[in-house]
């Protein structure tokens, strides 16, 4: 068997080949434990996520419940000031103006009185 120049060329070129073959395994083999490593980690943050959306889900209806009977309340108190503002007027009305005209009359007559008084001396 005789080795030509064409035989180690070929030989050369195929463990080149073969070199640019392992490698690129190589470089598979880490690129698919990349893979496996970031879907696990997509796995990982998907079951931790999940707890959390339903838990703020939770949360905002709560909310939302609150703001409902706040939003009740503030009617209530809305309605209560507007009963009271009414009240004041009525009793404001009623007895405020008779109340005035007993003051007016108790002042004249202690105005009369005092200058009676101030006569007889």
């Amino acid at each position: 068997m005789e080795v030509t120049l064409g035989g180690i060329a070929g030989l050369v070129a195929a463990l080149a080949f073969a070199y640019l073959a392992i490698r690129v395994a190589g470089l598979l083999g880490k690129a698919g434990r990349v893979l496996d490593e970031t879907r696990e980690s997509l796995r990982t943050t998907t079951d931790n996520v999940q707890p959390t959306l339903r838990s703020l889900t939770d949360t905002v209806g709560l909310t939302n419940d609150q703001l409902t009977r706040v939003d009740a309340i503030t009617s209530s108190v809305s309605t209560a000031a507007t009963n009271a503002s009414a009240l004041t007027s009525v009793f404001a009305a009623t007895v405020g103006s008779p109340l005035i005209k007993v003051a007016a009359y108790s002042y004249g007559v202690r105005v009369a009185v005092s200058n009676l008084r101030k006569a007889t001396r």
